[in-house]
């Protein structure tokens, strides 16, 4: 039995298998202005579609749905049936408030509930 698969009939197995990654991802990476779908994310990279996608490269940010996720420096990696590969220089981890500059005891009071007189 033969392992070979025509040029065409590959093209459209990889056509197929990223629209299922881009249907089923709910990741993008946003750029500036423009966003972009990821189709897989892994610890040291991710990837997005190479096709509809152009070369990014620096700066990022990474969202899951509304939520930021992480802001990272990238590095095109490789590309390869249809996506382009890209690898974190540094990923760092977007939080929803400023970090604070002194130490909170955790039994500390959130707020004054009354006064004293």
């Amino acid at each position: 039995m033969s392992t070979y698969v025509s040029k065409e009939i590959r093209a459209e197995l990889d056509a197929a298998r990223i629209a299922t990654l881009k249907k089923a991802s709910r990741l993008r990476v946003e750029m500036g202005d423009n966003t972009y779908k990821i189709l897989k994310l892994w610890k040291d990279g991710f990837t997005v579609e190479a096709e509809t996608t152009p070369r990014l490269r620096g700066l990022v940010d990474i969202y899951d749905g509304a939520n930021h996720l992480y802001q990272c420096l990238i590095v095109a990696d490789e590309h390869e049936g249809g996506e382009m590969r890209y690898e974190f220089k540094r990923s760092t981890a977007a939080h929803d408030s400023a970090p604070l500059d002194f130490y909170r005891a955790p039994d500390a009071p959130i707020a004054l509930l009354g006064l004293d007189d």
